[in-house]
């Protein structure tokens, strides 16, 4: 069976691609931005507010622990929030495209 030769250029240039492109680009690179300033909030607001971050807020716990422990969920908010995301816009486009392209 011959392999049938696809034309890369041709479809980075295609206007459904383009626009997939500049869509997932601009979400992670958002998503990106604000997930690494809230990491730095941590040290930098430990290191300018050491006594805000030592408030004791459950027995032994204090705020900083709670802030340190809210990126793991901040980190799994935007992973859920970017499949949610990906299944709605993303993939619908991609699925356009391939339509389109008839590569399916």
């Amino acid at each position: 069976m011959a392999q049938q030769q696809t034309d890369w250029a041709a479809i980075a240039r295609n206007p459904k691609f383009v626009e997939l492109h500049r869509r997932k680009s601009a979400f992670l690179f958002g998503w990106w931005i604000a997930s690494t300033i809230y990491y730095f909030l941590l040290p930098i607001g430990a290191g300018a507010a050491p006594g805000l971050w030592s408030v004791k807020v459950i027995g032994h716990i204090n705020f900083g622990y709670l802030f340190a422990l809210s990126q793991f969920l901040v980190s799994w908010a935007i992973a859920l929030y970017y499949s949610a995301w990906a299944n709605n816009v993303s993939d619908r486009l991609t699925n356009e495209l391939l339509d389109e392209l008839k590569l399916r």
